[in-house]
């Protein structure tokens, strides 16, 4: 499946309607920490392919999302269920971190 790249105008569809629980990677092209998760994200998207949707928003050509969900630094994982945000993690941070909380998000 890999990644879905989402817009302002999708959104609702790709993310808020999914039937299954949907991680969104909010980013930027200029952002350093983005592009250095960006491999982990791209990774957890084959691992968890029919369990989990995992998608990515440029905030720079997308600013009313992010802006919704109160977005103020990147990279931002919002993580959703049921088309409500459960979980977020701001920063590049280990994938093991993103694990955990995938796990957390599959079994509840």
């Amino acid at each position: 499946m890999g990644v879905v790249h989402v817009t302002d105008q999708n959104f609702e569809k790709e993310v808020l309607q999914s039937d299954i629980p949907v991680l969104v990677d909010f980013w930027a092209a200029w952002c350093g920490p983005c592009r250095a998760i960006a491999p982990i994200i791209e990774e957890l998207a084959e691992e968890y392919a029919g369990k989990l949707k995992v998608c990515k928003m440029n905030v720079d050509e997308n600013p009313i999302t992010p802006g919704k969900f109160g977005i103020r630094a990147i990279p931002t994982l919002i993580f959703f269920k049921n088309g409500q945000p459960v979980d977020m993690i701001t920063g590049a941070v280990a994938k093991s971190t993103i694990e955990n909380v995938i796990q957390r998000l599959l079994s509840s």
